[in-house]
């Protein structure tokens, strides 16, 4: 076994030091949102995001997928070295240095890849909303016509086989146009719907789908029913535009269904008739439900069945607490509570392109 040396542990401590400072650094010191805007989320991040999401579109498999067992296996290799040659204190420290390390560097490069745009402007901030608009009358009446849309536009077949991975070409130019709607000029490059080995925990936690931070891909749960997909793609591709807030992205992920094709279309209002139903009273929501045609009556039952049968209740409220303070550490600060923002959107937002969502 050898000893490290004085220059050793200069040489060890150095970069570990440097890329810990510039870490913390990058993480509190505060960034204006209108600066953050201007330099990073309409500069650097639309140069990005259709070079890393064009790149990851050209694989079968997802690179986060490739990039997360490497990690692991040169982790674990590491430190297997280390406990073979060195004394246990000396291995122990060596490996507690190299996770900062690489800890560090990983948020950096996820800051760099899209975690800035957690700083930028929020659209219920830019666009012009009227806090004054949510009211139970309000919402109820936005559930009505949820549930005459949903009634019109149901279709048998959109209860079928899982569709590919291929990327839905009509949803793709409808979420451009949604970006217009709320005065964003993202050129956006959607991201392939792709399966990720996380698939078995996003089950059980009841996690639908995510975007890989690093390589922009948009990774989608396999148990997710074929007239939910639509909404959670395209949930996934705002977050690519560089949407963070969990309930915008849901808003933005609506309206581009509503441009999008008739099952797309079958799929938002699936969603935000979902969503509107848990802000208004039981007695109203049981009658707008017993409103529906017996077809969306089905699928609503169908999306509590797959939860039911495979969210881990457990593993489900670890997963959504880490993730409730992931989202607040990066200035989030309804942290998973954001989700349910679409409401407070769809019913009191005046779009720029003056398109009324609702009268549809």
């Amino acid at each position: 076994m050898t000893e490290p040396t004085v220059n050793n542990r200069l040489h060890e401590w150095g970069l570990p030091l440097a890329l810990g400072t510039t870490a913390i650094v990058a993480a509190l010191v505060p960034l204006p949102s209108s600066t953050v805007e201007r330099f990073y989320s309409a500069g650097l991040y639309r140069v990005l995001q259709p070079l890393l999401t064009s790149l990851s579109n050209r694989l079968q498999f997802p690179l986060f997928d490739a990039t997360l067992v490497v990690l692991v296996a040169a982790w674990a290799g590491l430190a297997a070295h280390d406990f073979a040659r060195l004394q246990k204190a000396h291995a122990a420290r060596r490996l507690l240095v190299r996770t900062a390390t690489w800890a560090a560097a990983g948020y950096l490069i996820f800051l760099v890849a899209w975690g800035f745009n957690y700083r930028r402007l929020r659209l219920i901030d830019t666009l012009a909303f009227d806090a004054s608009q949510m009211t139970p009358d309000s919402v109820g009446q936005a559930m009505t016509t949820a549930a005459r849309r949903l009634n019109a536009l149901y279709q048998p077949e959109w209860d079928g086989e899982q569709p590919g991975e291929a990327i839905d070409p009509t949803l793709a130019g409808a979420m451009q146009q949604a970006l217009t709607d709320i005065g964003r000029t993202h050129r956006l490059v959607p991201g392939r719907p792709k399966r990720t080995i996380l698939d078995p925990y996003f089950r059980r936690a009841g996690v639908d789908g995510m975007t890989d931070p690093f390589f922009l891909e948009t990774l989608i749960a396999t148990d997710v029913l074929p007239f939910e997909r639509p909404q959670v793609i395209a949930h996934e591709w705002a977050h690519l535009a560089g949407i963070n807030d969990e309930g915008e992205a849901n808003f933005v992920g609506w309206l581009a269904c509503l441009r999008a094709s008739p099952a797309a279309q079958y799929s938002g209002w699936l969603f935000i008739f979902r969503e509107l139903g848990q802000s208004v009273p039981g007695d109203t929501r049981k009658f707008l439900t017993a409103s529906l045609g017996p077809g969306p009556r089905a699928d609503l039952r169908a999306i509590n069945d797959r939860i039911v049968r495979n969210v881990n209740p457990r593993v489900s409220a670890v997963g959504w607490s880490v993730y409730d303070s992931y989202l607040k550490a990066n200035r989030v600060e309804a942290g998973a509570a954001s989700y349910a923002e679409v409401v407070r959107l769809v019913v009191g937002t005046r779009l720029v392109s003056g398109w009324d969502p609702l009268a549809h």
